[in-house]
């Protein structure tokens, strides 16, 4: 399965400016399976979504849209308003048929906690036969929340996809964590981070597509908005977990 990913520069609190910037850049975009955009792709990390957070479904139209447009699946977050004013950081999964899916963020960060509702389910999508485990985010740092379990001797998924915003200040803890995640996971892992400025903060990006060794198997420049792509091997994957079965070692 082949993975792009984008470090997009998102324009804060402007869906219709963001969605029209992506279709510019998706004019270029590689032949993939599998398309990974930041956390909060149409908006930036909205922690007060009054006014910003998407009530009806222009950026999951336009996910759906995309998909079918390039024949791949599509996977990134946006800040989204509910009935009865509830608010979810809701990252979408969306197949060039128009099937979708989604996760809501679990761990929620700092103030983003006081205006925006938990998810409380892990959800594992497929794309090609890669089980891809979706998070975002300050979910990072909570291992416990992403452990590879076991099911009838088999590890759920074959792969970690973290979309971000995570500030340049903490640019270390991000890189440490996925390497982390991967390696404990012996899993591929993609980690889709925004470059640019909002209002609070500036941001490098550091996205990453992670072998199960935790190595860098294609990198952003940090900074820079762009594409890498990255061919996601399972046959690698499955040498290395018959080698080295590490998850059966795991505490239950």
């Amino acid at each position: 399965m082949k993975i792009a990913i984008f470090q997009a520069d998102t324009i804060w609190g402007d869906p219709a400016a963001n969605l029209k910037h992506l279709d510019e850049k998706l004019a270029t975009l590689p032949e993939c399976g599998l398309l990974v955009l930041p956390e909060m792709f149409t908006t930036g990390f909205a922690t007060d979504p009054e006014g910003i957070a998407e009530k009806g479904d222009l950026g999951l139209s336009w996910m759906k849209k995309t998909a079918a447009a390039h024949g791949c699946c599509v996977i990134g977050s946006i800040a989204t308003e509910l009935p009865g004013g509830v608010f979810r950081n809701r990252m979408y999964f969306v197949t060039p048929e128009g099937e979708t899916r989604y996760y809501d963020k679990r761990h929620l960060f700092a103030a983003e906690r006081h205006k925006y509702s938990a998810g409380d389910e892990r959800v594992i999508v497929e794309v090609e036969g890669v089980r891809i485990m979706m998070q975002v985010c300050y979910d990072l740092r909570f291992p416990c929340f992403s452990r590879n379990r076991l099911v009838d001797g088999r590890p759920e998924y074959d792969m970690l996809v973290y979309v971000a915003s995570w500030p340049q200040q903490r640019s270390a803890a991000w890189k440490a964590l996925l390497r982390a995640r991967a390696i404990e996971n012996q899993c591929w892992l993609a980690g889709v981070n925004r470059c640019g400025n909002d209002p609070g903060n500036g941001y490098t990006g550091d996205s990453v597509v992670l072998d199960p060794w935790g190595a860098d198997v294609a990198a952003c420049e940090p900074g820079v908005e762009e594409w890498a792509v990255a061919d996601i091997d399972m046959s690698v994957l499955e040498n290395f977990r018959s080698g080295f079965p590490v998850l059966e070692d795991a505490d239950r």
